[in-house]
């Protein structure tokens, strides 16, 4: 029997490895992008950057120190250098795999770091092990830009697991529509007809606002939002504003909001304001050929019949008037119950006789409430 050469005895020292095999080695020099590890065998391991993380040009020497134990995945033999390929990435990943499959089976809710926006969804990463989570499933609502969540920790389930597709599905959207639904419930279960909340402006359209409550939305219609004219939502309400309403009503999981408070009421004191023979000052709202309404106070307007705008005759409102034009006048009828006023202009420019003589010429057949109906007609 032959004797060994040294060359085959160092040889024989050395353990033996094989590609997918873990390793234990010891660090022995960190550059910031690939890690040298002793392994105990004839050539050291070499984990490069893109072996050890998914996160790019990050600098290993800020993560690895020299002396530092580490396992690894033998992914080469020799990588063509006469060194060891070593993969930390990989091994770590098969553990996260463990990790989100254990996750998977129990419902287990995840939080992690978006690592990347991709085309139609979030990537996330827990333990090197990436989990992809569609545009659909990222939100309870569309979302036209991810972007927003880019470097973000959030929550969610893992709804499919099959590693060897590479299919590792997360769900945000159930979490947050279970949280809505709780919220709701503890929403509704303390909320009546009649409570002054505070709420934040989720949305804006042409009728009206949507409200967010905190748990559910309220509708403030148009109409309930002053006791005065809002012709357009957009112009005083803006999305993230924060207002004080009450519940007019609550229908199912509908709720109706409002923001004409009695004590603001303009009619609580109008039969003081708006006797009848008061001279008012007020602004011209709007305009039929049968007459004009004018606003004396914001929700309070008051019928200016075509008949009592001059001493003259006049054909329609606006020969003279204007939308906005500041006039005065005096109250000719007031009517509390019906919430309606009458007004002349003419009153103020003729005797007491002449006004008469005239309203008996030609005012004598007005008749107010159909006026005032038509008008409301008009408005609708």
């Amino acid at each position: 029997m032959s004797e060994m050469s040294f060359e085959q005895m160092l040889e024989e020292s050395f353990k033996t490895i094989r590609n997918g095999e873990v390793v234990e080695g010891t660090v022995i020099n960190v550059k910031p992008d690939e890690i040298a590890v002793d392994i105990g065998y004839k050539s050291d391991g070499i984990i490069h950057r893109s072996e050890y993380t998914n996160e790019s040009n990050v600098d290993l020497t800020q993560l690895v120190s020299v002396g530092d134990k580490i396992d690894a995945m033998v992914i080469k033999v020799n990588d063509g250098e006469g060194q060891v390929a070593l993969s930390y990435k990989r091994l770590a990943a098969e553990k996260g795999n463990k990790r989100l499959e254990e996750a998977f089976e129990n419902h287990e809710v995840l939080t992690a770091k978006v690592a990347q926006v991709l085309n139609g969804g979030l990537s996330v990463v827990i333990d090197e092990a990436k989990i992809f989570i569609p545009a659909s499933l990222v939100s309870d609502t569309y979302e036209k830009d991810l972007n927003k969540y880019n470097g973000q920790e959030i929550s969610f389930v893992i709804t499919e697991f099959n590693p060897r597709r590479r299919r590792i599905i997360g769900d945000r959207k159930q979490l947050l529509v279970a949280e809505k639904e709780k919220l709701a419930e503890e929403l509704f279960a303390r909320i009546h007809v009649g409570d002054v909340v505070e709420g934040t402006v989720k949305n804006v359209t042409d009728f009206g606002a949507f409200i967010d409550l905190g748990g559910a939305d309220g509708l403030l219609h148009i109409s309930e939002m002053s006791w005065g004219r809002v012709e357009n939502p957009k112009k005083v309400f803006h999305v993230g504003d924060q207002v004080k309403v009450f519940i007019k009503d609550i229908n199912d999981k509908k709720i109706a909001l409002s923001m004409k408070f009695d004590d603001e009421n303009p009619w609580k004191d109008a039969s003081e304001r708006f006797a009848v023979g008061t001279i008012v000052t007020g602004k011209v709202a709007r305009m039929t050929d049968f007459g004009a309404f004018v606003e004396l106070a914001p929700g309070v307007d008051a019928l200016l019949h075509v008949s009592q705008i001059a001493k003259e005759h006049i054909d329609k409102p606006s020969d003279v008037l204007s939308v906005g034009q500041e006039v005065e006048a005096k109250i000719v009828e007031f009517r509390e119950e019906d919430k309606k006023i009458s007004l002349s202009m003419k009153a103020l420019l003729t005797t007491p006789e002449e006004d008469k003589a005239a309203d008996d010429a030609e005012f004598a057949d007005v008749d107010i409430d159909a006026v005032a109906n038509e008008m409301e007609e008009t408005e609708e």
